[in-house]
């Protein structure tokens, strides 16, 4: 048993204070830069700035002694001892003061002379159909990027202003890239408005143009929109902007990041009154499916909503939801309210 050390209120307050990206960097861990924050790389659903952090899974965070806890699973004397230097026989720096940075005015990358680059990544590489490419280039919502060559992925307001942008690599070899232009406003992400009251909701605008490829039959007719992360920011404005929107399907990845913000918003969701379900792809991701060949077809499973949530059921075609609400439920319109969103990207 380990002898209890008394802690000083000051020893406290420089311990919660010391910057975590430093000591994560003196201890070998790699960060990717995320906006103003960073992101673990072997973990990226934690992120940090400055003496605070954020787990986007867990949905809790707090400054530096609950992070050393929660990260490496220490006692709170033992974060104590580490950030104030008694393992290492050094202090770790304090975190600068937070500073409100201005936001940055928005504007969309100069584009390209053409897209040539950008329609032979997403057809030879993503398997996407020129239909489809050609549908968001032609309404302006895509196109490439002067400097670097990059899919641009463009959102618009409800007069058709662009206030968001997401930026996808075009490269075939070394790590992707893919980032939100800074300013962008995540409600108005990447979307589609269709006719009926099918709304389908993907993480990446690669996922929501595969999903397209895959079944091209109609497609205009539904909504669509992709969060360009796991925040339901989107979502919200989607429904508000589009009542007869009444019934939501989550797309989202096939992973745990993806299914926990899926089940999130999916109680969000019922308990504003719209109907909603969840639709998994066959493998990670919906263009996953599509460059492996997996048609929906006795391959997606399509997860019933609530009471019959543990319930799975191949999907035929396109999935259209219940005409009417689940047992228990209103279709009477309220505002959707959505908790912290999960991905610092759309911030």
């Amino acid at each position: 048993m380990g002898i209890y050390i008394h802690f000083t209120d000051e020893q406290k307050e420089r311990a919660n204070s010391v910057d975590l990206e430093e000591f994560l960097r003196r201890r070998g861990e790699k960060l990717l830069r995320a906006g103003r924050e960073s992101r673990l790389t072997r973990v990226h659903h934690i992120t940090v700035r400055g003496s605070e952090w954020y787990d986007h899974i867990a949905r809790r965070g707090g400054h530096a002694v609950s992070f050393v806890q929660h990260y490496y699973g220490t006692t709170y004397q033992e974060a104590m001892e580490l950030l104030l230097g008694n393992e290492l026989g050094e202090a770790y720096p304090a975190a600068q003061p937070k500073r409100e940075e201005p936001l940055k005015p928005f504007a969309l990358p100069p584009p390209h002379t053409d897209m040539r680059q950008v329609y032979a990544y997403l057809m030879k590489q993503r398997h996407i159909s020129r239909k489809v490419i050609t549908h968001f280039a032609r309404a302006g919502l895509l196109y490439e990027d002067a400097q670097y060559h990059n899919c641009v992925f463009v959102g618009t307001d409800e007069q058709g202003v662009p206030r968001h942008a997401h930026k996808r690599s075009t490269n075939s070899l070394g790590k992707s890239f893919k980032v939100n232009v800074e300013g962008s406003r995540p409600q108005y992400s990447f979307h589609h408005v269709g006719q009926d009251s099918i709304l389908y909701v993907f993480e990446a605008p690669v996922d929501m143009l595969s999903f397209l490829t895959l079944h091209p039959e109609g497609w205009q007719e539904h909504s669509y929109v992709a969060l360009c992360g796991t925040g339901g920011q989107a979502v919200r404005w989607m429904l508000e902007q589009s009542a007869y929107l009444r019934d939501v399907v989550l797309c989202l990845d096939h992973d745990e990041p993806g299914q926990t913000a899926a089940k999130r918003l999916q109680e969000e969701l019922q308990g504003a009154g719209y109907h909603s379900s969840i639709l998994l792809p066959v493998h990670k991701d919906w263009n996953d499916d599509l460059v492996q060949g997996q048609a929906m077809a006795g391959g997606a499973e399509h997860v019933a909503p609530s009471p019959c949530r543990n319930r799975t059921m191949p999907a035929k075609g396109v999935v259209r939801p219940a005409a009417g609400p689940g047992p228990g439920s209103s279709w009477t319109t309220k505002k959707v309210t959505f908790e912290r969103d999960l991905s610092t990207e759309d911030r």
